[in-house]
């Protein structure tokens, strides 16, 4: 079969029915239930970005800029605000120059500005989680 199928619902045939309802404007589309209650959701925001010298967001969803905001500190800003702050974020960054592992980690200001509807601060670290480091490259997803 060729072709494309093109459908604003579509729903299992069975008792337990899931319905796979469309996005609009930089919102994913979401899963409900038979009764429409939304019970999960795909990636509400996601990025690549050059963590290094000028920062460069290389490919993206829902994100419409990276803030640096020192050495491997960075603020993701969302172009639709999630609807509240109680997100998942996950992420990980490019080993540079043989120095190691590096981690992504929300950044550590008693997190009271880490994480809010527009924007999610995170940092990149060494192995050992001590050293703030730049990245070359840096992938944050969010999901809600």
């Amino acid at each position: 079969m060729a072709g494309t199928v093109i459908a604003d619902k579509l729903e299992a045939a069975s008792t337990s029915t899931l319905v796979l309802k469309n996005g609009v404007a930089s919102t994913p589309p979401t899963v409900q239930d038979s009764a429409g209650t939304e019970i999960g959701t795909f990636c509400r925001a996601w990025v690549n970005f050059n963590g290094t010298s000028t920062v460069a967001i290389r490919a993206s969803f829902n994100v419409t800029s990276i803030t640096d905001n020192g050495s491997g500190d960075y603020t993701v800003n969302f172009t639709t605000a999630m609807p509240d702050a109680n997100y998942s974020a996950n992420g990980t960054a490019k080993i540079v120059g043989g120095t190691g592992g590096q981690n992504v980690r929300i950044h550590n200001d008693a997190y009271a500005t880490s994480v809010t509807t527009t924007a999610l601060k995170i940092q990149v670290t060494n192995a050992a989680n001590a050293a703030v480091a730049d990245s070359e490259m840096v992938n944050i997803a969010i999901h809600r």
